[in-house]
């Protein structure tokens, strides 16, 4: 059976023109995924394909921002082009969430850092490990990823750690990892690698500011629990 198609739609009811005349808030979720899409196939209109790509996911953004492109592609009418499209789109947003505005770049709570870097892993099926870099003002200075392991643990290089720091010229670093379980407490081996690290960076006369675990909603400070 074919679709009505969106073009044969009263104009202020198309999802690019009502984006156009009222602006994106103005749109459904469905809405503004269609426009992503831009097109459907003979059976569903690109807002159907939308709908039912939402309703695959509960209809929750965040369960869809998840998903892989292979996972994507397991819905009906959603070929490689949708996919990775769709899949670019939650990725720019994180990166949007995770930018500090340019009077944050002084780092002192760990809060700063869970805003950071919970955009970019806490969601993630798997480990990552992460460096925030500072300068003596204690300056952000930039970020780098150092390692990623499985769904339990990954492994913290501290050889690669130090060198990288070392070619940063930075006077602090900021290690952080996250916890798939989204229970972002640290465990024996967590605290035993950060004492290493510590140590390695002291003979380079670089500080450990902090080591934050970060959880689904949550996170985990050594600085502020005073480990």
């Amino acid at each position: 059976m074919k679709h009505c198609s969106i073009k044969t739609w009263d104009e202020e009811e198309r999802p690019r023109e009502k984006l156009m005349h009222k602006g994106p808030a103005a749109l459904t979720n469905a809405e503004l995924l269609a426009i992503l899409l831009h097109s459907g196939n003979r059976e569903k209109s690109a807002v159907d394909l939308a709908r039912e790509l939402l309703a695959s996911c509960e209809g929750r953004l965040s369960l869809l921002a998840g998903r892989n492109i292979h996972q994507l592609r397991t819905l009906g009418g959603m070929g490689t082009a949708k996919a990775a499209t769709v899949q670019a789109a939650f990725e720019l947003a994180r990166r949007l969430d995770a930018e500090i505005p340019a009077d944050e770049f002084t780092i002192r709570r760990a809060d700063t850092v869970a805003r950071m870097m919970t955009p970019l892993i806490g969601s993630l099926p798997h480990e990552e490990c992460w460096v925030l870099y500072l300068n003596r003002a204690g300056k952000y200075v930039g970020r780098e990823q150092v390692s990623a392991g499985g769904q339990t643990s990954t492994v913290i290089d501290i050889k690669i750690i130090v060198k990288k720091a070392v070619e940063r010229l930075a006077s602090g670093i900021i290690l952080v990892h996250n916890h798939p379980s989204g229970n972002p407490l640290p465990g024996e081996q967590d605290r035993t690698q950060t004492g290493a690290l510590r140590q390695a960076l002291a003979v380079f006369d670089i500080a450990l500011i902090d080591h934050v675990v970060i959880g689904k909603k949550k996170y985990f400070s050594f600085s502020e629990e005073n480990y």
